[in-house]
């Protein structure tokens, strides 16, 4: 049965009036109500609504919801929103402040945050010895040796195990490894963590050390050793927050360091561990950890993961495959369609269906053919893949312009939060800058989020050679 996800930071409150809201709606005669108990459960009852809902969400039942709602309540910590930069009159705000700007939180990180971290330290040298979090922190390994009975008890300004403040440091201290290995043979749980403001994928010791994500934050500078350290302990290597954050939740360039240690500890195998026990339909399985995988390598060009991943048998057609992220396209079509193309042999060898009509008018424009297609078909393409522009510009795709421009596309309408025009500009692309621009785009267009023009784009990842032509264009250039 087709499911949602819940929403972010779910409350139970909100979920019993979606119950009561079906039950009203069944009652009433609603369509959408009927459907909706047609597909899960009849309802005539508040119990039978609150059972649909359940289903809805991937839970067998309304029990087995609440209990997945009273974990999540567990372990949400929102360090994010913890401010810095206020008194520090007492050694316990003294202490906190510095594990605030020492760690990382995954909101408004910082380097100069570390930098704070030192500065408090030298002119508090006593910080240091608070506790075993800011002794964890410090590299004060004797201090930790004579605390060890809170190896795996939780404190500091996060309510976090002293491991994940270990894990989550980024300062370069001392006695690391020592220290991880007393805290691991003391009590320390290697799969210690946490969920960010009730996300249901799990921010562990492991996504600590690999770092990355949206802000493209550094890993520990010992991340192999202090991973393998974790995975020996018994991390469960199916870290599905650490796969997005070395994946599709951080920019290139990527590397495979994660993955293949992963691998060798057993990604992609087992029961998924304590997090996925916990939380069980919210979160993905073993399985789909590989396939979501696949998918993203197909789509940025990442023969080496594909290869990896293709490797543990990760069938190419698996039904997790259907990433939303990526408009439901399977692997073999975002590989095929953006010319990666030793990916896409390597698909078809295992097993991946051939592209459909739609795909092969795709493929045959981002190679800079124009396709020979009657008006139904183009229509279909332009509905299916509204962004494709956007993606081809972000890859530098020139050749594909004009073939899409011809097709039906609009290179200049604005797709999924930027028009073509930036994605080029903010990746450096000045050849497709300028063929946009031939074409009619205008280089004045804003986004809609920042407001920003093709030159500011440029100008936030510092790509001098567009900014060099962007300046230099007359006027008025690309308007319409």
């Amino acid at each position: 049965m087709p499911t949602r996800n819940l929403p972010n930071d779910p409350h139970l409150d909100h979920l019993r009036g979606q119950a009561k809201t079906l039950l009203k709606g069944v009652r009433a005669g609603s369509s959408a109500a009927i459907a909706l108990a047609a597909e899960f459960h009849p309802v005539s009852t508040l119990a039978d609504a609150q059972l649909v809902i359940a289903r809805s969400y991937g839970f067998p039942s309304w029990p087995r919801l609440v209990r997945h709602l009273e974990l999540v309540d567990r372990y949400s910590r929102s360090p994010h929103q913890q401010p810095v930069g206020g008194p520090l009159d007492t050694p316990e705000q003294r202490a906190d402040e510095f594990l605030r700007l020492a760690t990382l939180h995954y909101g408004q990180d910082d380097p100069a945050r570390q930098r704070s971290a030192v500065a408090l330290l030298q002119r508090f040298p006593e910080v240091a010895r608070s506790n075993i979090y800011t002794q964890v922190v410090a590299g004060d390994v004797d201090g930790v040796r004579a605390n060890l009975d809170q190896a795996g008890v939780e404190g500091g300004p996060y309510r976090w195990e002293p491991l994940l403040y270990l894990t989550y440091s980024r300062l370069d201290a001392p006695n690391q490894l020592e220290i991880a290995q007393l805290l691991l043979g003391n009590g320390a749980d290697p799969n210690a963590g946490y969920l960010w403001s009730g996300l249901p994928s799990p921010f562990t010791a492991l996504t600590g050390v690999f770092g990355r994500g949206e802000g493209d934050q550094p890993p520990h500078r010992h991340r192999v050793e202090l991973a393998r350290l974790l995975l020996e302990a018994g991390a469960d290597p199916n870290d599905s927050q650490t796969m997005y954050n070395c994946g599709p939740g951080c920019p290139p360039p990527y590397d495979d360091v994660h993955l293949e240690l992963l691998l060798e500890y057993g990604l992609g195998r087992g029961d998924g561990g304590p997090w996925h026990a916990r939380l069980t339909a919210a979160h993905p399985t073993p399985r789909q950890l590989l396939e979501d995988e696949l998918v993203f390598a197909s789509w940025a060009g990442l023969l080496h993961r594909a290869e990896l991943v293709l490797a543990q048998g990760t069938d190419p057609e698996g039904v997790g495959t259907r990433h939303p992220v990526f408009g439901g396209q399977r692997p073999y079509e975002l590989a095929a369609v953006q010319g990666h193309t030793e990916i896409a042999e390597l698909l078809r060898e295992k097993g991946a269906a051939p592209l459909d009509e739609v795909h092969e008018v795709y493929a045959a424009a981002m190679r800079g053919e124009t396709p020979d297609v009657d008006a139904a078909l183009a229509a279909r393409a332009l509905a299916r893949l509204p962004h494709l522009p956007v993606r081809a510009a972000e890859i530098g795709r020139t050749e594909a312009m004009q073939a899409l421009q011809r097709l039906g596309y609009d290179l200049g309408a604005v797709s999924g939060g930027a028009a073509p025009i930036h994605r080029a500009a903010l990746n450096g692309h000045v050849e497709t800058v300028r063929k946009l621009v031939e074409l009619g785009a205008d280089p004045e267009v804003r986004d809609p989020t920042y407001g920003g023009n093709a030159l500011s784009w440029a100008e936030h990842s510092r790509q001098q050679a567009v900014i060099d032509y962007l300046r230099d264009l007359p006027r008025g250039t690309g308007t319409r």
